[in-house]
């Protein structure tokens, strides 16, 4: 028993890191690109899988009781919201920016 909590454990942790390594990529992205748009995209495609990663390693940590059900409807919350809310700036970006044309011609530096 004791070895398959250890088990339990070490996967959880796996998780956990590999989404704190999303979320640096993700923070990476933000500061290296210099259109909005493009720093928009880094940051909710990162966001939604560190969040799945980091809250699935969480989950297994704890075992499969009420909070980690609780977790999950977190996860599906912004599996849905964080697209939704990234798509409604995007478009805000897009109607307000009069330059877009300008800003989104192919640059050769």
């Amino acid at each position: 028993m004791i070895a398959l909590q250890w088990i339990q454990f070490l996967v959880g942790t796996a998780f956990l890191i590999c989404g704190v390594i999303v979320f640096g990529i993700e923070l990476y992205g933000v500061f290296k690109f210099r259109y909005v748009l493009n720093r928009m995209h880094a940051a909710a495609l990162g966001d939604t899988l560190g969040i799945l990663l980091s809250m699935l390693g969480l989950m297994l940590m704890i075992g499969f009781n009420f909070t980690s059900l609780k977790m999950l409807l977190v996860v599906i919350f912004l599996w849905f919201a964080s697209p939704v809310a990234s798509h409604t700036l995007a478009r805000f970006e897009a109607a307000t920016n009069e330059q877009l044309e300008k800003d989104c011609e192919i640059r050769k530096d």
